[in-house]
Order: structure tokens, then C-alpha cells, then sequence
């Protein structure tokens, strides 16, 4: 490996200050770094073609970001957590080093995620689209009503929910909003879609897991007001009356650096609080 980026979280000095000391590392092993804080559209450099890892350093939000902006590339994405544990940036600040030793050495795993595209249709055409690792959104705001959203899935209806909102939702999505919204958690490397409605008013209306091949569409009716559709919690539209959302996989898969000191099982019993007065003996099979 000869060359690497190193994106670090906006306006967050620690974050910068461990990206300076990780180039100057790299650096005396001959390996040249690229450091730069990550930046909202349109301020978005580009990517030099030569560069075969991004180093993340920040949390969550910031590699949802990077993802967003470079996963297109098909370059390797490693996250470090300036901060505790996360799910997608796994690796913390202690344990840097040790980690990039072995990715130095190429003893490392990638995990091919699947990301969704998200296509804003107004008065039939594309208006705005943008692709995201975790979910797409469709709520309302917080003083709107029950909204009413006509489900299609590959232009077959499915149902017209009445509800706050709508989450579609990748594997990694699942133990994000779609976890707060009473979703599955969903092994992060399946290639499954997630439906899940918010707050329904039917009761009956419950999570659906779709293959990846799918095109979930959802249109909006004439009384829309106060409703936005959001990507990944970060970027989003307001939407009006006939609007038409359609997400389908991305026809590419983000690739994350998988950890080398932890299991995503052990992330999820940190994370979830899971196992907290301890486990039981290792299994003897």
C-alpha cells in the first residue's frame, strides 16, 4: 500500500490532531497520506486515483458521510471512533495502530455493504438523487398529521401505509433508526432491503424484508404538508403533494474495513448493553 487519505470530522480538533500524527506515521514508512477534514457538497475534493484506503476519523455520522461522497470509488473504508464505540467506525484511538500494522500488511477483511439509491420524481421527472449507506426516510414534520404513503414494490402495490413516516433501510441501517423504530437487526453484510413504517396507525402494518433486487416506490397525495425525505439523518428534500420516492440497491457496495480486534457480536453486546453481568465459558463444541 502506497497511498492512503485521511478524512477527519469537521471542526473537530482531536480528530484532526490523531489524523496529523497518523500521516506523520505513515509518512516514516514511506507511504504517502492525504489529510483533509470532511467537507458538506459542493465543497467535496476529489479523490486522488492512486489512493487505496480511506481512513475515517471521527464516528458514525462522519463515516455515513465519507461513504456517501467516495463509496462510489470502490476504495476500502476503515472508521476510527474519536470518541467510544461505534458501529460502523470499530476501531478506537488505543487500538489504531495495532489495526493499521495488519492493514499495512494486508491482514485485513473487507465487507462488502449494500447502499440504496434514492430518487426524488417530481411532475414525473428526476428532480434529486443521492445514494446512502444506513436509510432513506419519509416523515413528517412535528406539528404535521398522519400522513398517507402508497407503497408500490416493483410496481405492484403493496399498501398505503397511515403513519409518521417510512424508513427503508439497508442490513447496516438496521441498528440505527430502524432499530429505534422496532425493526430486525440484520447481519450487515446480507443483501436485504428493510420496510419499516413509524409510529403506524394500523397495527398490523409490520416490518418487511425484501431482497435487493427490488424497487420500493412510495407516492405522496394531495394533502402533503410538513413531510421531508431524509438520507442517512444527514441530507434531504422537502416533498410536496405527488411527489414519488423510488430506492432500489445502488448499483455498487461500500466497502468497510472490517476490525481486527472485535466481532460485529462483540459490537453489538458492547453497543446494546448486552451480557453486561458476563457470559458464559467459551462454546466446546
Amino acid at each position: 500500500m502506497k497511498s492512503l487519505a485521511i478524512i477527519t470530522k469537521k471542526h473537530q480538533p482531536r480528530a484532526w490532531q490523531a489524523g496529523q500524527e497518523l500521516a506523520q506515521w505513515l509518512e516514516k514508512r514511506d507511504i504517502s497520506a492525504i489529510l483533509f477534514e470532511n467537507q458538506p457538497e459542493p465543497h467535496i475534493p476529489p479523490l486522488p486515483p492512486e489512493v487505496e484506503l480511506v481512513v475515517v476519523m471521527g464516528g458514525d455520522g462522519t463515516l455515513l458521510s465519507v461513504a456517501r461522497h467516495y463509496g462510489r470509488l470502490n476504495v476500502p473504508i476503515l472508521g476510527v471512533n474519536v470518541g467510544g464505540l461505534g458501529f460502523l467506525t470499530e476501531v478506537s484511538l488505543d487500538e489504531l495502530y495495532p489495526a493499521m500494522e495488519q492493514v499495512l500488511a494486508g491482514r485485513y477483511e473487507v465487507e462488502n455493504r449494500l447502499a440504496l439509491s434514492a430518487t426524488l420524481f417530481r411532475k414525473g421527472k428526476p428532480y434529486w438523487q443521492e445514494n446512502v449507506l444506513n436509510d432513506v426516510v419519509i416523515n413528517k414534520g412535528a406539528l404535521a398529521r398522519i400522513i398517507e404513503l402508497t407503497t408500490w414494490i416493483d410496481n405492484e402495490y403493496l399498501t398505503t401505509y397511515r403513519a409518521d413516516g417510512l424508513i427503508v433501510s439497508t442490513p447496516t441501517g438496521s441498528t440505527a433508526y430502524t432499530l429505534s423504530a422496532g425493526g430486525p437487526i440484520v447481519y450487515p453484510t446480507l443483501t436485504h432491503i428493510i420496510l419499516i413504517p413509524i409510529c403506524p396507525h394500523t397495527l398490523s402494518n409490520r416490518p418487511l424484508i425484501l431482497p435487493d433486487t427490488c424497487t420500493v416506490a412510495v407516492t405522496l397525495n394531495e394533502k402533503v404538508f410538513d413531510v421531508y425525505l431524509t438520507l442517512d439523518g444527514q441530507v434531504g428534500q422537502a416533498l410536496q403533494a405527488g411527489d414519488r420516492v423510488e430506492i432500489r440497491a445502488a448499483p455498487y457496495r461500500i466497502k468497510l474495513v472490517r476490525s481486527p480486534q472485535r466481532s460485529y457480536f462483540e459490537i453489538l453486546r458492547a453497543k446494546l448493553g448486552w451480557g453486561e453481568f458476563g457470559g458464559p465459558r467459551p462454546y466446546d463444541a
